[in-house]
């Protein structure tokens, strides 16, 4: 390091977990966050303040005006401009600390180009709204030997864990069950969320990341940690791995393989179709979320429709959807992802 770099990170270095020698490792690190919402933004900034030499931002949406409110790399004129948010990311973060690299990436995840995506990084940082995206993280990280952070925040209450494959329990581990993916998944855009939890839940995943990325992985907790600022109530758990698990023992990468994806097809002009795999969904129970958050919601024993912005969706019972407004399956997924669940 030179004079400059050791004075940026003359306070960081003082810590004497991390030190000089910590530092340089950092500053030799390579990381990628997937999503760069309210957490992956939260995430990049303190990964870009603590001087992580290289950050990848991947992420397929844009900025919007009720972003603000948590997001905290992104201010009105992005939301005036509409910018992508990996743009607008990379751009805030290069006037913060102009001695880190950072790539900013238009795209959405999928099973086909996670490799391209993914590949040459040290470590997975979760910034994502649904948990095919997860566990697509998931399955590539256990395949290709690679630690990731599962970070998630919804409400006043948030969760996070550090995945090390072959040491500590994956995320299929904790979360998979033969009726996992039924029924409806809260998200922000349905009860909202807070920006205390994000951030919260953001400083626990960038400490664990500190931790991979200097060297000092005695240091890790290999804990669950879940919060809720509201309540103040907080938990740190310790999870078994799964011996018959999907992933981490049985080696079954399903949403790396694009097996659970849902399959998305063009539906006509200017529409997208969704078909979820094994999914029932209680039409009524959506239709009561809905109405206050969305606009024109009609329904009948078969399907429940409703306007958001310029698109009109269409959902049925059996999880399928047609989303009207847009022939990009990367919009149609986010949409149902937003309003649906995943």
């Amino acid at each position: 390091m030179n004079n400059s770099l050791q004075e940026k990170y003359s306070r960081q270095m003082l810590f004497a977990a991390i030190g000089p020698e910590g530092q340089e490792r950092l500053l030799a690190s390579r990381a990628a966050i997937v999503g760069c919402g309210a957490i992956g933004a939260a995430a990049a900034n303190l990964l870009v303040r603590a001087g992580v030499g290289y950050l990848k931002i991947i992420d397929r949406d844009f900025v919007e005006p009720s972003n603000l409110q948590r997001q905290i790399l992104f201010d009105e004129s992005d939301a005036l401009q509409a910018l992508p948010k990996a743009i607008a990311a990379e751009r805030k973060l290069r006037s913060i600390n102009s001695t880190v690299a950072v790539d900013g990436v238009v795209a959405d995840l999928t099973p086909r180009n996670a490799q391209e995506l993914l590949a040459g990084v040290d470590l997975l940082l979760d910034g994502t709204d649904n948990f095919e995206t997860r566990f697509l993280l998931n399955d590539f990280a256990v395949k290709s030997g690679l630690p990731w952070i599962y970070a998630a925040a919804v409400a006043s209450y948030g969760i996070t864990m550090t995945v090390r494959p072959g040491v500590t329990p994956c995320l299929a581990c904790l979360l998979e069950s033969g009726n996992h993916s039924q029924g409806m998944e809260e998200t922000c855009d349905t009860i909202g969320v807070l920006g205390p939890i994000v951030n919260l839940i953001a400083s626990l995943e960038v400490a664990e990341a500190l931790k991979l990325l200097a060297g000092r992985e005695h240091a890790l907790h290999s804990r669950l940690l879940s919060c809720d600022v509201w309540s103040g109530h907080m938990q740190s758990l310790r999870v078994a791995r799964n011996p018959e698990c999907r992933a981490c023992a049985k080696h079954d990468f399903t949403y790396l393989h694009g097996d659970a994806q849902p399959h998305v097809t063009m539906c006509g002009r200017d529409s997208v179709q969704i078909h979820e795999n094994s999914r029932t969904m209680d039409l009524r129970a959506l239709g009561l979320r809905l109405t206050p958050i969305v606009g024109e919601v009609r329904q009948n024993d078969f399907l429940l429709r409703f306007r958001v912005a310029a698109y009109e969706m269409t959902v049925f019972a059996d999880g399928r959807a047609i989303l009207k407004g847009t022939k990009d399956p990367a919009v149609a997924r986010s949409l149902y992802a937003r309003y649906i669940g995943a």
